[in-house]
């Protein structure tokens, strides 16, 4: 084969690469590739084709602006299209871009620059008429784009009128910027999908991105999404005529009531710009959100007008990017937890190295089927990032760089806490020790007894929960409420404040409700929904206690796999022993009028009417209906018209075709997710 058939064959290669990865993230809205790759594979075929233009076809992924948005909200045309910006990855980068636009105007000495951080969202236009917000729409493909003004409406740094009288008598404004979503409420988010057993998010981009394609609103609402504004148009109209620089127009931004991200500086040189970029590379890593670079724009508006755009870029400005958080270590050793479940989790021991301004030196392996999938051993070298600048996780193993003397993992068939014998159930890729007086599942099971959610003891935290197990202090969640002021004092830095603190706390504990207390208990399967769920039908633990499978099942909004689970639970006579011990104590296992709930209004998907078409990307159909009906939805098998959603996977069939023609909402396996998932 000869060197031109060779790179024929790549740049054929890179576009299909190129064109699933776009397809994935801006139709599917499940990516399949991070930023940095996409970013690197692009950079690849745009050096092919400027190396051999003749290659160069209008299809290529470098010849337009993106792919074509998906089809559940209302297709909008933008009035002025929104480009997307080229790519720098260093000074020498930015320093090639100044030369180019200065190409296009030589007469031009010094200019002045206004650079902003980048903030790793998603890019949204809004439209005011008569100072009134109309719309809001997804960037799309910059020209067109998707109608989310109801969600739009949801995020409170968005002013529904602008409060700028100035502008009284201009008709309509566009203003575009990015939502997003900040570093606490991502976190909060993916901690309380952990402890649904749920997914969690990659990054906050793509649940920013997510949460703005939600059908539901509400759930818009509840993700508390917030916006930057970072520029506006006017459209039929100059710019110039409110604003003539960019510095002049974020101001005016701010003064129309928007947010606008106050780091943002004017710049004399590239020599300042080149110094903003390096400050904020460590800096953003305090920021209470994410930023991935620096967008650099011309601050004349005359000599951004007089620079224009090329096919897909405005030359006026550039995002100078940072380098991905990706870096090479070596696995030193593969250790396993135990869960409150007794589930065991591998977990990856590495040579210290430094990501996102942290050191790392350990990454979850989930399972033992990702071990496989991986196929990493002790010794190896690998590839380890922070998923969203937050959550370690081993990208992918050098096994080139394998040394020779390497043996593949092999999880543990006993429990390497209490020695007992491990089981894997028939269909789960879990691995769990089934010791109930495993000091590995008592220390989980008294931190999920003490969590927000559950019974809510402030101040009770995981390093003083393993202080009183492993001191033999406590023995089950029913010794909490034996313990003393003194046996708290002499614990490692415990001060006789702070135990008596503690004592309070445990003993506030006892006026949570019967639906939190059964929550508490931690029986598998049972989230804190399911428990109002229950508590609401038995409103006494003897109810629940005694009730048969069949009753608990037929509870709407139960599953065959939860009522099992309870049914069983209160076999045990561990279990029982334990409810009078804390019943003794003063717990509330009872409900009364004050403590009982409308439980329908919980219910995510109470009243809806789903079907399941084609092969989820990670959900079983059977687990999926699960999910569905624990969340008060029901379940067919043929589309109507009475159908609300019809949920798609792969290879999905005529269910989709009829679907379509009916006009009736899609949701990929994520969307469902996202809906269930508060």
């Amino acid at each position: 084969m000869t060197q031109i058939q060779t790179e024929l064959t790549r740049v054929h290669e890179l576009r299909q690469l190129l064109q699933q990865a776009s397809y994935a993230y801006y139709v599917l809205d499940a990516p399949v590739m991070e930023d940095a790759v996409y970013d690197q594979l692009y950079r690849e075929l745009q050096q092919l084709e400027i190396q051999h233009p003749e290659l160069v076809t209008p299809d290529s992924p470098t010849q337009r602006i993106g792919e074509r948005p998906a089809t559940q909200f209302t297709s909008v045309r933008h009035n002025i299209p929104l480009y997307s910006l080229e790519n720098a990855f260093n000074v020498d980068e930015l320093h090639a871009w100044d030369l180019r636009w200065r190409r296009q105007v030589p007469n031009i000495d010094a200019a002045e620059y206004v650079t902003e951080l980048k903030i790793d969202g998603s890019a949204i236009a809004l439209t005011y008429q008569d100072g009134i917000l109309v719309r809001g729409a997804t960037r799309g493909d910059g020209v067109t784009g998707e109608d989310i003004t109801q969600n739009v409406r949801t995020i409170r740094s968005i002013p529904l009128r602008l409060n700028f009288d100035g502008l009284a008598n201009i008709e309509k404004i566009e203003v575009r910027g990015e939502a997003f979503l900040p570093l606490e409420v991502f976190k909060q988010i993916n901690e309380e999908r952990q402890k649904a057993g749920e997914q969690l998010f990659a990054n906050p981009r793509n649940a920013a991105a997510g949460t703005l394609r939600q059908l539901d609103s509400r759930i818009v609402a509840r993700r508390r999404l917030d916006f930057f504004a970072y520029t506006l148009h006017i459209p039929g109209m100059d710019d110039a005529s409110i604003a003539n620089t960019q510095w002049e127009a974020l101001e005016l931004l701010q003064r129309m009531g928007f947010r606008v991200n106050s780091q943002h500086q004017l710049c004399q040189s590239l020599t300042e710009v080149a110094d903003y970029y390096k400050y904020w590379d460590t800096e953003r890593l305090n920021l209470p959100y994410m930023t991935d670079g620096v967008v650099v724009k011309l601050n004349s508006f005359k000599l951004q007008e007089q620079l224009g755009f090329t096919q897909k870029f405005p030359r006026w400005a550039v995002a100078l990017k940072y380098p991905a958080q990706e870096a090479p270590t070596r696995v030193e050793n593969i250790a396993v937890n135990v869960g409150r479940t007794g589930a065991l989790t591998p977990l990856a021991e590495m040579r210290p190295v430094q990501l996102a301004g942290t050191t790392v030196s350990r990454a979850t392996l989930h399972n033992s089927d990702r071990i496989t999938q991986l196929d990493i051993r002790i010794g190896d070298t690998v590839i380890v990032r922070k998923a969203g600048e937050i959550i370690p996780e081993v990208v992918r193993v050098l096994k080139e760089l394998r040394p020779l003397d390497t043996q593949p993992f092999i999880m543990p068939s006993n429990c390497p806490v209490c020695g007992q014998t491990v089981v894997r159930e028939t269909g789960e890729a879990v691995t769990r020790c089934v010791n109930a007086s495993c000091a590995a599942i008592l220390k989980g099971s008294i931190e999920h007894w003490v969590s927000r959610d559950a019974l809510d003891v402030k101040g009770v935290g995981e390093k003083l929960v393993h202080q009183l197990v492993d001191k033999g202090v406590v023995h089950s969640v029913a010794d909490l409420y034996d313990l003393t002021a003194e046996q708290l004092f002499a614990l490692e830095r415990m001060g006789e404040k702070s135990a008596q603190k503690l004592i309070e706390a445990i003993a506030q504990s006892k006026n949570q409700p019967w639906s939190r207390v059964l929550y508490g208990l931690g029986i598998r399967h049972v989230g804190s929904v399911n428990a109002q769920l229950l508590s609401e039908k038995y409103r006494t633990v003897e109810e629940l206690g005694t009730a048969k499978q069949s009753d608990i099942e037929g509870i709407y909004g139960i599953g065959a796999e939860i009522a099992q689970s309870v049914y069983q639970w209160f076999r045990i006579s561990a279990n029982q022993t334990l409810i009078e011990r804390l019943q003794a104590a003063g717990l509330q296992f009872a409900n009364t009028e004050a403590t009982a709930t409308v439980v329908n209004a919980n219910l995510k998907l109470a009243g809806k009417t789903l079907v399941i078409t084609g092969t989820l990307p990670t959900l079983k159909r059977d687990e999926a209906k699960e999910l569905i009906q624990k969340a008060g939805g029901k379940i067919t098998e043929s589309v109507s018209k009475k159908t609300d959603y019809l949920v798609v996977g792969e290879d999905a069939g005529s269910k989709l075709e009829k679907a379509q023609t009916l006009g009736i909402a899609q949701l990929t396996e994520a969307q469902l997710l996202a809906i269930l998932e508060n």
